[in-house]
């Protein structure tokens, strides 16, 4: 694992990047924690404002352009910002099974799904972690 290609990338690569590992990291911890509780709340309001950190940043980032400036990864963004708030919005209304579904669909989907991604051959995470240019 060499984290150079990531530390020397322009912002707001390394930025995306590091907010996407800790919300990554971050959501399996919340998955394992009991749910309900005064942790759970606090470290689930985190959670929301890494992966919106995750999106907003996503906007800054152009290396794949396919409509204009954009690709249909920010499309994913403006979904990840919607889901977010209709998933928090969810909890506040005590709508605890939506809020549930929503919340684990992102995690899978708009983390673990994306993450992959980002490992493919020429790709910044593929040479951090497995050697090469990105």
């Amino acid at each position: 694992m060499n984290p150079a290609p990531l530390l020397t990338a322009t912002q707001p690569v390394p930025l995306h990047a590091f907010a996407a590992m800790a919300a990554m990291t971050l959501g399996a911890v919340q998955l394992a924690l009991p749910k309900g509780t005064p942790l759970h709340r606090s470290t689930g309001y985190i959670w929301v404002a890494l992966m919106a950190l995750v999106a907003i940043s996503s906007f800054a980032i152009y290396e794949l352009q396919i409509i204009g400036p954009f690709s249909p990864i920010h499309a994913l963004s403006v979904l990840v910002l919607g889901t977010l708030w209709i998933a928090v919005r969810s909890a506040r209304r005590d709508d605890i099974a939506r809020h549930k579904r929503v919340m684990i669909l992102l995690y899978g989907l708009a983390l673990m799904l994306t993450g992959a991604f980002t490992l493919m051959p020429g790709r910044i995470m593929h040479a951090v972690l497995f050697g090469g240019t990105p």
